[in-house]
C-alpha cells in the first residue's frame, strides 16, 4: 500500500472590508518594500564572499524537464544544506531533519522589502511576497503548504507566523497590538500540546484541523485573531498503535505536574495509566515533556486563562486518565462489573458526580421502547465487558474533544479584535481518520489543480491568449467519488448505512459493504470484501470497513450525557452544553457530514484568494539528516505534480490582472495617464493599460492584452514595473525635498536679514518712541530748539552714566554721593539751578540732575577744605511732584512744582528739558501735569507763589539769558514742529536670497532695475476617475514622501513638460477678474480752515462741549486755554511673559447701557471721576465671570466622559447546573498498578514498560490514609 499523504498545512492571507475594498494605507510603520520608496542601493562588497549556489534555485531553468532531473537537482541542493528551491512562485521544501540556523532574526530582517528574485529561496520570501501583494494590490492572498506527514508543513506554518508577527506593525507597538502578537505566537505551544502527538512518521504530528486568522488594521498591525477548529483525532485519546503516543499534554501533565496537582488530582507517572502506556512509548528523543509543560502553562497565562480555568482543564485531563483505568470483569451472567470500585469513586470525585451513578452507566444501558409514537417501557440492559469498555472510551473521547473545542473558543475570546480590522492572515493545519484526512488532501490538491492548471488554461482560452495546452491529471473524479450525493459517493453510502441499520454496528457495516458495490465501476475505486481501495492522487490507499459506520455516527449515548449533565461541576456541564434534542426527528450530522461541510467552506474561501504554494518533501522515513531516499522522493515528486508545474510555469504567464487593476496600480508610469499623481486618461481602461505598457518600454513579447486582463510573462517584468513605480515616488520626494530646502533657505535668509535689521535698529526704535512721546506731551504748545528736531537726536536718558552701564567713574561717584543704591536711573544730565541769595538777584548755578524710579536728585560740586566734593543738594520724591511748569517759548527753563516746602520749587535749566519731562511723566504713569504758558509758575516758599516771565529777544545769540525774573530768548521753531526725517543711507548691494531650480532667481534689486513680466500659469489637465470609480483618483500615500502638485507659477527645470508640449488638450484659461469699482467722488475742500477735536471735552457753564472727531471752525483764539491732557507714556521695556493659553471665544450677545453705572476715566493721565484707580493700575479680577458656555466642557466637568475602553471579553457562563446529588469528600487515590491491556501479551522483542518509581505506591497509600483521616 502506498504511503498516504498526511494532512495539509495552509497559510492564507485575505483582505476584508465593508462594502468596497479598502485602499491600503502605507504608513511609516510599513515594512521594507511596503514603504514604496527605497533609498538608492549600493553594491554589496560581501556579495563575492557568499556561498555558491548548488544546482538551480528555480527549476524552471532546468535543461531537461523530468521527474528524475527534478529529483537530481533537489538532492544536490539538500546535500549542500539548500533545502528551498523555486518553481516560479512555488516553493519546494525538503525537510533537513536538523537545525540549519536559517530562521534567525537577522535572516528574517534580510528578507524584508525584497522581492522573490533578490534573495535565495526561503519560506520568508513567500511570506513577504504574500504580505506585500495583499498590501499593494488589495487582494486576498493564501499560502498553501502540502506534503507528507513529517515533511515539515507544521514548521513552515510556524515560520510564516514568525515572519508575520515580525513585520506586522512596529517592533514594540501599542500595548494591545503587542499583546495580540504574543497571543498569536502562544497558540502554537498550547494547541500543539493538546492537538499534536508522536506518530511513526513524525514526533510532532498535528492530529487536528486548525485555521488561524490574524486580523490587521489599515496600518498593518494585528488587532485580533480567531481560530476555527475541526477534525480532532479523538480516537487517539483511548488507543494508539505500538511506538506511537497519546496527545502530548497527557505526558506533560503526568511528568511535570506540581505537588499540589498530584495531591488534588491523584496524578502519577504516565506508566500508571492505560491510555498513556499501552503503546509502550513513554519517552521520545528530542522531546522534554517537563519543559514543554512549563511552556504550555506560560502560553495559558499569555492567552489569559485564569487560575481557576487552568485548574478545571487539568481536572478534566485527570478524569480522562482515571477513566481509562476503569477495568471490567465478566460475572457469571456474562455481564460486566467494575474490577476496582475505588477507581470509579475517584473518577466520580474528579467529575463531581455520584460514584454509584458512574458505576451504573459504565455497566448498564437504559433502553426505552416506543409503540406507535408513544412512550413505552424503560429497561436497564446490562453490558458485556467489551460494550462497557466501548462506552468508557466514548465518554473519555467526548470529554477531551469538547475540552479541546472549549480551549479554542476561549482563545478566540481572548484574541477578539479590539478595533476595526481590514485584512486577515490565516494559517491552517488539518487531520482526521484516514479517509477524512485523504479527502481533505484531495480537496486541497483540487485547489492546486484548479488554480494552477485547469483554471489557468481555461482563462487563456477565454482571454484569447496564445498558449500551448499541457496535459495533467485532474483529481476531481476522486473528490466526486468521496463526496458526491448523486450518484452516491462513499460519504453518502456511509450515511445511508448508518440510518438504515443504526442499532447494530455489524449490520450497519454489512449494509455499507453492499452500498459500496455500486461504486465498483469507478476506475479509482476497488471493493475488496471487508476493505476497499481508493486511488488517490498521492497513491493507492486501502481502508478497513469494520467499525467505520460506528465512527461515522460520532454520537454519545443518552446515559453518558445524563451523567455529565448531572455533575455539580459547572465547567463539565458547559462542555456538554450543545446536547442534541432527543425529541428531534432530524438526523444529527455525522462525522462525514462535518468534514464535508468544513472542507467545502474552506475551499470556497481559498478559491477567492490569490494563491502561493509551498510543497514539502520528506527525504526519508527514518528522520535522518544524511539519508536521501530517491524512490520515496520520486513518488512524492510525482503525486505533487512538480513536473507539470514546471511545464505550466515555462509556457504560461507569471502575472495577470484586470485592466482596471493594472491602470490603478501603474498609471503613474506614463505621462499620458498621470499628471502630478492624478489620473488624467480619458480613454477606456484597456487603451490606458496598453499605453502604460508601451510607454514603459517593455518588450512586446513580454506581455499580451486579453479580453479583460493584461498578461505579463516573466516576474522580472512585473518587478521592473514595481521598481519604476518606486522610482517615481522617489523622484517626487526629491522634488518636494528640493523645493522645501529652497523654502527653508529663503526663510532663514529672510529671518537673518530681519534679525540683523532689528539688532541694528531696536535701540533706535525705542529711543524714537520716547522722543515721539516727548512731542505728544508738548502737544504743540512750546516753541522748539532747532537741534532738538535733528533726525539723529535720541532720548538716551542716562547721559552721565549714573546707572553704571558704561562703568564710568564719574557716574559711580554721583551715584554714591546721592545714595541711589539699587534704584534704576532713568535720566541724568548737567543743568543749572536758579539760586537766590539774600539781597541779591538770583543766579544760575551748575548742578547735576538725576532722576530715578523713586526720586528727583540735584547734586552739586562744592569745595570743602581745599578739596572738591560732590554732595546731594536736593532730593524730591516723585510722589510729591504735582506738575512741571514751562514757558511756551524755546527756552530751556522749567520748574518742578512739588508739595509746599521751605525750600520752594526748584527752577532749573537743562538742554534736555523735554526728555526730562518725558522721563518724569513716564515714571509717574503721567500723573504729573505739564503746564505750558507765557510764564513759569512756581512756589518761592511754602505758601508764596511767584512767576518768571519769558520774552522774546532777538539780540540773544545763543540759548537764553536770565535776569531779574525774566528770561530772554530768541525765536525758535514753530510749536507744531516734529523731528526731521532720517537721512537716507548709502544704498548697498542687495544680494539675491532665492536659489535653486524651483525658485525664481534674483532679488529686490533685480525687480527695481528690470521689472519681469508675471509668469503664465501652466494649464492643468482635469483629473479623471479611475476605471471602476466615480470619483477622481486619490493620490496614493507613500511613506517617505507624497506626490505634490507642482506650483504652476514657479518655473522648474526638472518638472514634466507642459501639456501643450506633449500633445495634450489645453483647457481654456479662466475668465479675467471683474474690474474694481470706481473710486468715490472727491469731497469738496472747505473754503475756511477747519479743526478736528482730538479728545472729548465736557464744557462747563458758558463753554461748548466737544466729542472726539468733531470738526469745527475756529472763530477766536485765546492763550488762556486749559492744558491739554497728557497722553499715556509708551510702555517700558520689560521682559515679555510667556504666552498664555488661548481663551475660549465668547460670542457677544445684544447688550444695553447700564444707567446706574459710574463714569470712568477716559483720558489716561487724568484723575478718574469715580474715585477708582487709574485703568492701568487696576489689578485683574480674581474671579472669572465668563459665561459657562464659553469654556471647554472639560473645564466645567459637565461634558460626558469618554466611553471606557471595552474590557477583554470573557467566555459566556456555562449553562445552569442541574441539581446534583450530594458528593462526598475526596476518596483515596486508587493504588492499583497499571491495568493490563486486553489481548496484549508480551511478545518476543517487545519492550516491557518501565517499573514504577520506587516509593510511588507508598506515597499513594500515604495520601489515601491522609484522606480517610480527614
Amino acid at each position: 500500500m502506498a504511503a498516504r499523504p498526511s494532512f495539509e498545512n495552509l497559510t492564507s492571507l485575505s483582505k476584508k472590508a465593508a462594502g468596497k475594498s479598502a485602499v491600503a494605507k502605507v504608513s511609516s510603520l510599513a515594512i521594507g518594500r511596503h514603504s514604496l520608496v527605497k533609498p538608492h542601493s549600493k553594491a554589496d562588497w560581501k556579495e563575492g564572499f557568499k556561498k555558491k549556489q548548488v544546482g538551480v534555485s528555480d527549476m524552471t531553468l532546468l535543461t531537461t524537464i523530468s521527474n528524475e532531473s527534478v529529483n537530481e537537482n533537489l538532492q544536490k541542493r539538500w546535500t549542500n544544506g539548500e533545502i528551498y528551491t523555486y518553481i516560479g512562485s512555488v516553493l519546494i521544501s525538503v525537510n533537513p531533519f536538523k537545525d540549519l540556523g536559517i530562521y534567525t532574526d537577522t535572516i528574517l530582517a534580510s528578507y524584508r522589502g525584497k522581492n522573490r528574485l533578490e534573495m535565495t529561496p526561503h519560506v520568508f520570501a513567500i511570506a513577504e511576497s504574500a504580505y506585500y501583494n495583499m498590501q499593494a494590490y488589495h487582494e486576498n492572498q493564501c499560502v498553501i503548504i502540502s506534503g507528507e506527514s513529517g515533511a515539515g508543513k507544521t514548521e513552515a506554518a510556524k515560520r510564516i507566523m514568525q515572519y508575520i508577527a515580525a513585520v506586522s506593525g512596529s517592533g514594540t507597538g501599542h500595548g494591545d497590538i503587542q499583546q495580540i502578537k504574543e497571543m498569536v505566537l502562544a497558540t502554537n505551544p498550547l494547541l500543539e500540546s493538546f492537538g499534536c502527538a508522536k506518530t511513526l512518521r513524525n514526533n510532532n504530528s498535528s492530529r487536528h484541523g486548525k485555521y488561524l486568522e490574524i486580523m490587521f488594521n489599515e496600518q498593518g498591525e494585528p488587532v485580533g485573531a480567531q481560530i476555527t477548529n475541526y477534525l480532532l483525532e479523538k480516537g487517539r485519546v483511548v488507543g494508539q498503535i505500538e511506538n506511537e503516543r497519546d496527545f502530548h499534554i497527557f505526558y506533560q501533565f503526568t511528568k511535570g505536574a506540581s505537588d499540589e496537582q498530584r495531591e488534588t488530582f491523584g496524578i502519577q507517572g504516565p506508566e500508571a495509566y492505560a491510555y498513556t502506556s499501552r503503546s509502550n512509548c513513554l519517552q521520545v528523543a528530542g522531546i522534554d515533556d517537563t519543559e514543554d509543560f512549563a511552556e504550555t502553562n506560560k502560553a495559558m497565562q499569555i492567552i489569559g486563562l485564569s487560575a481557576e480555568e487552568q485548574s478545571q482543564i487539568y481536572r478534566m485531563l485527570a478524569g480522562i486518565l482515571w477513566l481509562g483505568n476503569i477495568q471490567f470483569d465478566e460475572n457469571d451472567d456474562g455481564n460486566s462489573q467494575v474490577s476496582d470500585s475505588s477507581v470509579t469513586e475517584f473518577v466520580a470525585y474528579l467529575l463531581e458526580v455520584d460514584a454509584a451513578q458512574v458505576e451504573k452507566v459504565m455497566t448498564a444501558r437504559v433502553v426505552e421502547t416506543q409503540r406507535g409514537g408513544r412512550r413505552g417501557s424503560v429497561y436497564d440492559v446490562p453490558l458485556n465487558p467489551a460494550q462497557a469498555s466501548s462506552g468508557r472510551d466514548a465518554l473519555a473521547k467526548a470529554i477531551y474533544n469538547n475540552l479541546f473545542e472549549w480551549i479554542v473558543s476561549r482563545i478566540n475570546v481572548s484574541m477578539k479584535p479590539r478595533q476595526a480590522h481590514a485584512r486577515l492572515i490565516g494559517i491552517l493545519n488539518n487531520s482526521f481518520e484516514q479517509l477524512c484526512i485523504n479527502y481533505v488532501n484531495e480537496k486541497l490538491q483540487q485547489i492546486f489543480i484548479e488554480l494552477t492548471l485547469k483554471t489557468e488554461q481555461e482563462e487563456y482560452v477565454r482571454e484569447k491568449i496564445k498558449w500551448t495546452p499541457i496535459n495533467y491529471f485532474n483529481n476531481k473524479i476522486v473528490c466526486d467519488l468521496i463526496e458526491e450525493k448523486r450518484p452516491p459517493g462513499i460519504f453518502a453510502a456511509l450515511n445511508d448505512a448508518c440510518a438504515t441499520a443504526h442499532a447494530d454496528p455489524a449490520a450497519a457495516d454489512n449494509s455499507f459493504v453492499q452500498r459500496l458495490s455500486a461504486l465498483s465501476s469507478n476506475p479509482h475505486f476497488d471493493p475488496r470484501g471487508s476493505q476497499f481501495l481508493v486511488r488517490h492522487y498521492a497513491g493507492d490507499v486501502m481502508y478497513d470497513i469494520p467499525g467505520m459506520t460506528d465512527k461515522n455516527k460520532d454520537a454519545l449515548i443518552k446515559d453518558l450525557l445524563d451523567l455529565a449533565a448531572g455533575s455539580s461541576n459547572a465547567f463539565l456541564q458547559g462542555l456538554f452544553s450543545d446536547r442534541p434534542d432527543p425529541n428531534s426527528k432530524k438526523r444529527p450530522p455525522t462525522a462525514g457530514d462535518k468534514i464535508k461541510s468544513s472542507a467545502g467552506a474552506l475551499v470556497e474561501n481559498l478559491m477567492r484568494a490569490q494563491p502561493s504554494y509551498i510543497r514539502t518533501i520528506k527525504p526519508n522515513q527514518n528522520r535522518s539528516s544524511t539519508e536521501y531516499d530517491n524512490k520515496a522522493i520520486l513518488h512524492q515528486i510525482k503525486y505533487l505534480g512538480l513536473q507539470e508545474n514546471i511545464r505550466v510555469r515555462r509556457a504560461g504567464f507569471a502575472y495577470r490582472n484586470t485592466f482596471e487593476k493594472m491602470v490603478e496600480r501603474f498609471y503613474l508610469l506614463s505621462p499620458a495617464t498621470s499628471y502630478a499623481g492624478e489620473y488624467i486618461w480619458q480613454g477606456d481602461a484597456r487603451s490606458g493599460c496598453e499605453k502604460i505598457l508601451n510607454d514603459t518600454g517593455i518588450a512586446k513579447e513580454e506581455w499580451q492584452m486579453g479580453v479583460t486582463k493584461a498578461f505579463i510573462k516573466n516576474p522580472e517584468t512585473l518587478f521592473a514595473l514595481e521598481t519604476m513605480r518606486d522610482r517615481y515616488w522617489h523622484n517626487m520626494a526629491a522634488r518636494i525635498q528640493r523645493a522645501f530646502r529652497n523654502y527653508l533657505r529663503y526663510k532663514n535668509e529672510c529671518a537673518t536679514r530681519i534679525q540683523r535689521f532689528w539688532k541694528n535698529n531696536k535701540e533706535a526704535i525705542v529711543y524714537a518712541q520716547v522722543r515721539d512721546y516727548g512731542h505728544q506731551i508738548l502737544a504743540g504748545r512750546k516753541e522748539r530748539r532747532r537741534f532738538s528736531l535733528l533726525s539723529y537726536r535720541r532720548f538716551a536718558g542716562d547721559y552721565l552714566d549714573v546707572g553704571g552701564k558704561n562703568k564710568e567713574a564719574f557716574g559711580e561717584m554721583l551715584k554714591s554721593a546721592c545714595g541711589i543704591g539699587s534704584e534704576e536711573v532713568a535720566f541724568s544730565a548737567r543743568g543749572q539751578l536758579l539760586v537766590s541769595k539774600f539781597g541779591r538777584s538770583s543766579k544760575p548755578s551748575p548742578r547735576f540732575i538725576i532722576v530715578t524710579e523713586k526720586a528727583f536728585y540735584l547734586a552739586v560740586i562744592a569745595v570743602h577744605g581745599g578739596q572738591q566734593q560732590t554732595t546731594i543738594d536736593r532730593k524730591i520724591p516723585l510722589v510729591t511732584i504735582k506738575s512741571i511748569s514751562m514757558s511756551n517759548l524755546r527756552d530751556d527753563w522749567l520748574a518742578i512744582n512739588a508739595t509746599a516746602s521751605e525750600e520752594g520749587d526748584p527752577i532749573i535749566s537743562c538742554y534736555f528739558k523735554t526728555e526730562l519731562a518725558t522721563s518724569l511723566l513716564t515714571l509717574t504713569q503721567a500723573s504729573i501735569s505739564l503746564l505750558v504758558g507765557p510764564v513759569i509758575e512756581y512756589s518761592k516758599k511754602k505758601d508764596k507763589k511767584a512767576t518768571i516771565k519769558v520774552q522774546k529777544d532777538e539780540a540773544i545769540q545763543k540759548d537764553d539769558q536770565y535776569k531779574s525774573h525774566t528770561i530772554h530768548v530768541p525765536s525758535g521753531e514753530p510749536p507744531n514742529s516734529v523731528s526731521r526725517p532720517p537721512a537716507k543711507r548709502k544704498p548697498g548691494i542687495v544680494r539675491p536670497i532665492t536659489q535653486g531650480k524651483l525658485l525664481r532667481k534674483g532679488g529686490p534689486s533685480d525687480a527695481a532695475r528690470k521689472p519681469k513680466p508675471a509668469p503664465v500659469a501652466r494649464p492643468k489637465p482635469a483629473a479623471q476617475p479611475l476605471p471602476g470609480n466615480s470619483t477622481p483618483a486619490a493620490i496614493p500615500k507613500p511613506v517617505v514622501a507624497s506626490a505634490a502638485k507642482p506650483q504652476p507659477s514657479i518655473p522648474s527645470n526638472n518638472t514634466r513638460n507642459t501639456p501643450a508640449a506633449s500633445g495634450r488638450s489645453v483647457p481654456p484659461p479662466p475668465p479675467p477678474p471683474p474690474p474694481p469699482p470706481p473710486p468715490p467722488p472727491a469731497r469738496n475742500e472747505p473754503d475756511v480752515e477747519m479743526y478736528r477735536a482730538k479728545y472729548d471735552f465736557a464744557g462747563q457753564e458758558g463753554e461748548m462741549s466737544l466729542k472726539k472727531g468733531d470738526v469745527v471752525q475756529l472763530i477766536e483764539k485765546d492763550d488762556n486755554a486749559a492744558p491739554a491732557p497728557t497722553p499715556p507714556p509708551p510702555p517700558r521695556q520689560v521682559q515679555r511673559a510667556p504666552p498664555s493659553a488661548p481663551k475660549p471665544v465668547v460670542t457677544p450677545g445684544p447688550t444695553s447701557a447700564n444707567p446706574s453705572a459710574k463714569p470712568i476715566s477716559v483720558f489716561p493721565g487724568m484723575a478718574p471721576a469715580n474715585g477708582s484707580s487709574t485703568p492701568w493700575k487696576k489689578q485683574p479680577s480674581a474671579t472669572d465671570n465668563s459665561p459657562s458656555n464659553s469654556r471647554p466642557s472639560s473645564s466645567l466637568g459637565g461634558g460626558k466622559p469618554p466611553p471606557p475602553i471595552a474590557a477583554k471579553p470573557k467566555p459566556g457562563p456555562p449553562i445552569a447546573a442541574k441539581p446534583a446529588p450530594k458528593i462526598g469528600g475526596k476518596p483515596p487515590i486508587p493504588s492499583v498498578s497499571r491495568p493490563p491491556v486486553a489481548g496484549s501479551s508480551t511478545r518476543p522483542g517487545t519492550v516491557k514498560p518501565p517499573p514504577a518509581a520506587p516509593g510511588q505506591m507508598d506515597l499513594a497509600s500515604l495520601m489515601a490514609r491522609r484522606a480517610q483521616q480527614s
